[in-house]
């Protein structure tokens, strides 16, 4: 996240850099937002979008079937824009008949053309947060939940509105919550290292994660609650009736295809385990439900807002992120590893010995490690959006026509790795982000639904809590190398993300 450069008191920072912050580059040095350029080239010729859906039900399956097991997510895409000599094409999206009622979209494939999905005055957002199908609003309580509104809708900025004033009020907790959560963790892995010789990443980070963000956010500590240590596993069987259709398990073709993509689970089989979290949550929050009340939303309804956002958005961000850092960290090597501890620790013993939002900014490449964490992996891989109206959009190659009411998907590994924007795309570049040049590279950085030059308002798509997820983001590159100098992982596939187990941690030698 990006964050104050000048000298702050800790109330004060944590406030501005969780909410909505004045931004410094990762140097340190003041840095001026750059909005995104919109003005089309003369210079570049209009072309008709290539490619084509199919013929109805089976172009839809046949895509389906590419996209999840003949070819893969990025052969599948690779391969159409080697047919097509494009990044801009039509496809269809799954999962298809019989649970998208409209799979078909035009694909914007690289840095140029993605960012169109950011503007709200040109595309509609409703309904479209997990794709071309929407879940059964029985998974959340019978509500559209705030991911699911467009800000045209009247609900949305009061409900965006409530989640920033949770986050501000969490400002004084985030650190020391942190700390004490994944101090537990590291002392689990620890143990279980001693014991067995190896540990699951997994496991222990679902429950530090889910802890924290709770402790932070509500002051409230899950294993002394009736829910206990049950959260990660209930939220991780909620989640998965919700995005079900469009993960691959590694099962056999046919069994996946009959079981999840399909027909939608029947939501009343997790309702017993949802109610459980909402009953969590409902307890927790009053202080946010009476902040509601006053905007005239009910008790009820931000409560299940607060439950999403908490389990859906935030912990199943840590839950697909916090492992991806680890491997691509992992895969950089033993002298990044001594270069982070160097420089981690440094700042740390410059502040006192304390861990504080000034010691983090004094840690360049720390901060550089975590947007390109973010660039080369992005957490939420997938955004779509419908336009409003006619529009004209522009590659790197060329102007494309776009009908009002046609449906726009982005891949944005594609974006975020475009050859024409970052010089060695595919590699996992620690100190890309650093200094002038890097600083430059940012508002490339569109993990959040937005470039990372900007801030998440109530009158934007951009993720709420954008500034809160670098910043624990980063608290987790601090506390693994304030403790050890190096690790060793042996990284298998997940739905989610990596699955990561660790082999070996070593102690913190100077």
């Amino acid at each position: 996240m990006a964050s104050v450069s000048l000298p702050f008191t800790s109330v004060h920072l944590q406030c501005q850099a969780i909410v909505r912050p004045v931004r410094a580059s990762v140097s340190g040095k003041p840095s001026v937002s750059e909005p995104p350029v919109t003005t089309l080239s003369e210079k570049l010729p209009l072309k008709k979008i290539p490619g084509n859906y199919g013929i109805p039900f089976v172009g839809p399956i046949k895509d389906r079937l590419d996209y999840f097991y003949n070819q893969g997510r990025d052969e599948f895409f690779k391969s159409k824009i080697q047919k097509y000599q494009s990044t801009v094409f039509r496809t269809n999206m799954p999962p298809g008949p019989f649970i998208s009622p409209d799979p078909k979209v035009i694909a914007l494939l690289d840095g140029k053309s993605f960012p169109v999905l950011f503007d709200v005055s040109k595309i509609e957002k409703k309904d479209l947060f997990t794709g071309t199908y929407m879940p059964s609003i029985d998974l959340t309580g019978g509500y559209r939940i705030l991911s699911y509104l467009d800000p045209s809708e009247p609900k949305h900025a009061k409900l965006k509105q409530l989640i920033f004033f949770l986050l501000k009020s969490s400002a004084k907790r985030v650190i020391p919550e942190f700390e004490a959560c994944y101090t537990e963790l590291y002392d689990t892995l620890d143990k279980e290292l001693a014991e067995k010789g190896k540990s699951s990443f997994q496991t222990v980070n679902d429950q530090a994660g889910f802890n924290f963000l709770c402790r932070a956010f509500f002051r409230s500590n899950p294993p002394d609650t009736k829910l206990g240590d049950d959260g990660p596993s209930l939220i991780s069987k909620w989640v998965f009736f919700q995005l079900g259709p469009v993960l691959s398990l590694g099962l056999p073709k046919y069994v996946e295809e009959l079981v999840i993509r399909t027909f939608p689970l029947p939501p009343f089989l997790v309702k017993k385990d949802y109610q459980r979290l909402y009953d969590f949550f409902y307890h927790s929050s009053g202080f946010v439900q009476d902040e509601a009340e006053k905007l005239g939303i009910s008790r009820e309804e931000v409560c299940h807002n607060l439950l999403f956002a908490t389990c859906f958005n935030t912990f199943g961000g840590m839950k697909i992120f916090f492992p991806n850092m680890l491997k691509w960290i992992s895969r950089a090597g033993v002298k990044l590893h001594t270069d982070l501890a160097q420089e981690i620790r440094s700042a740390i013993r410059s502040n006192g010995g304390k861990l504080t939002m000034a010691a983090m900014e004094q840690m360049p490449l720390m901060k550089s490690v975590v947007y390109e964490g973010l660039r080369i992996e992005p957490p939420v891989p997938s955004q779509y959006g419908r336009a409003k109206k006619d529009l004209l959009i522009e590659s790197h190659d060329a102007v494309y026509q776009v009908k009002a009411g046609e449906m726009l998907y982005g891949y944005q590994p594609f974006a975020t790795k475009d050859p024409k924007i970052f010089e060695n795309p595919e590699e996992f570049v620690p100190n890309r982000f650093m200094g002038d040049d890097g600083e430059r590279l940012l508002k490339h950085v569109l993990w959040s639904n937005g470039p990372e030059t900007e801030d998440p308002t109530t009158a934007n798509k951009q993720c709420a809590g954008k500034d809160f997820v670098v910043l624990v983001s980063r608290l987790f590159v601090v506390e693994l190398f304030r403790r050890y100098d190096s690790f060793e992982i042996e990284v298998g596939k997940s739905p989610l993300g990596a699955a990561v187990t660790v082999t070996s941690l070593k102690r913190a030698s100077f």
